[in-house]
């Protein structure tokens, strides 16, 4: 082989080399990158295992197999948030490649304070800016990117269908979670949309598991004719007994998850919740290619589903408007 054409395979095969796929460029050859998937609810609940295999399923379709290209360490809080911290913590020790946080505002918040260098993918978050997690949700800053529920105006429309459902209600519970701060967002909303709409809310706090029969009890004192649950974890959890219990103190109830629909609960206007698990994967996709979450915007649900409960409805002497079941995603019989 002549010395000029040896030069010219060698600028060939320098040239192709250069315009390979650029690959994640924290991942040195060989690594197997690590996802730490840190849950405030609970691994034995099915709904969250089913959004789990989408999520899996996703990352899948993306060239990551769970055990071979891409190791996954979940931390779950068993709807006890007061373990979030710690297993946020163990989670950096572990030396995962990205976190992502699922439940609301307080595992997000808590992966925050664990970490200021790992990236961050937070689920769930009602307001991430007004709970202090990102700077705005286009140019998000710092370690952390999210998927945001903005449920604060969601609940403005929750409270039109319940409206429209129950038009003689004028006086509405709001069961809600001072401890979680994406709720005080929500209940801010709630209280514009009921000025406009000309309801008064009764806002009941419930902390814990413990505490939900006590605020159902106050329903009933305070003459409740409705009710509207508010996004948290501990209330998703909690979704069949507080559907049991709305059920029992005959108040038609509007929720912000569908799961809560389908458990037996009147009416439910809330994202697809597979539709958001989906935009997690591809943002963890990202992060570990190289992008950087600051340079993520906040992803917002795209996908809105109405749910109703005719039986529930019908259980509740409630009829429902033509125009509202042409728009409903789903009746459950």
């Amino acid at each position: 082989m002549t010395t000029r054409a040896s030069l010219v395979i060698r600028v060939m095969a320098a040239v192709s080399i250069l315009a390979l796929p650029s690959v994640a460029n924290a991942q040195p050859a060989g690594k197997v990158p690590r996802v730490g998937y840190l849950s405030a609810q609970s691994a034995s609940d099915p709904q969250v295992q089913r959004a789990l295999d989408v999520f899996r399923q996703t990352l899948r379709e993306l060239g990551y197999v769970e055990g071979q290209s891409v190791a996954i360490e979940y931390r779950w809080a068993e709807g006890k948030p007061e373990r979030l911290p710690e297993l946020a913590t163990d989670l950096v020790r572990s030396k995962v490649d990205v976190i992502l946080t699922t439940g609301g505002v307080p595992p997000g918040q808590a992966a925050q304070r664990a970490t200021k260098t790992i990236p961050i993918v937070v689920s769930g978050a009602a307001d991430p800016v007004a709970a202090g997690l990102v700077a705005s949700l286009t140019r998000p800053g710092a370690n952390i990117t999210a998927l945001a529920q903005m449920s604060d105006e969601l609940v403005g429309k929750e409270l039109e269908l319940l409206r429209e459902m129950a038009p003689k209600v004028t006086r509405v519970a709001v069961l809600w979670n001072p401890t979680n701060p994406g709720n005080t967002h929500q209940l801010r909303g709630a209280e514009r949309a009921a000025a406009a709409l000309g309801l008064r809310l009764q806002p009941v706090e419930a902390r814990s598991p413990g505490e939900i029969d006590r605020a159902f009890a106050a329903m009933t004192r305070e003459r409740a004719e409705a009710l509207l649950v508010l996004l948290d974890a501990t209330f998703y959890d909690q979704r069949a007994r507080i559907v049991d219990l709305a059920a029992k103190s005959r108040l038609p109830a509007v929720y912000g998850y569908s799961v809560f629909a389908e458990t037996g609960g009147l009416l439910s206007y809330a994202a697809n919740r597979f539709d958001g698990v989906r935009q997690l994967a591809v943002y963890v996709d990202k992060i570990l290619k190289g992008a950087k979450p600051a340079d993520l915007p906040v992803e917002q649900p795209r996908k809105f589903e109405l749910v109703i409960n005719l039986k529930t409805a019908k259980t509740l002497g409630l009829t429902i408007p033509p125009s509202m079941l042409l728009r409903a995603d789903q009746v459950i019989e």
